[in-house]
């Protein structure tokens, strides 16, 4: 197998698994399927919103965490699907981004 056929593909449904199996004991089954990739649109709708993903080189990015999750939550209270704790937003990102550092992206360049 090649190099470029290990490399991993983002997969939404494998995404939720990932996060929903490694959300806090105490926020375990508060949140659906349906309720993670809202959020995960939201925190992507954030980074394109500050410009993150025009870049190619995002090591120089820093995130804010308390405006990404005041973000999510505001445009989550704004849009009538339901309000989500900090608590809950919070360990979305941190399953997201866990979630992220398990695909070799990075050896997609050749």
């Amino acid at each position: 197998m090649s190099e470029k056929d290990s490399v991993l593909e983002y997969d939404e449904e494998e995404s939720v698994k990932y996060i929903q199996s490694s959300m806090p004991d105490d926020l375990k089954g508060q949140l659906s399927s349906d309720d993670i990739n809202y959020l995960v649109d939201l925190i992507y709708e954030y980074y394109e919103d500050k410009g993150f993903l025009d870049d190619d080189d995002d090591d120089n990015v820093e995130i804010d965490e308390d405006d990404l999750i005041n973000y999510v939550i505001k445009n989550a209270k704004s849009d009538n699907i339901k309000e989500f704790t900090q608590e809950q937003v919070q360990a979305v990102i941190e399953g997201e981004l866990s979630y992220c550092d398990t695909l070799d992206l990075d050896d997609s360049e050749e």
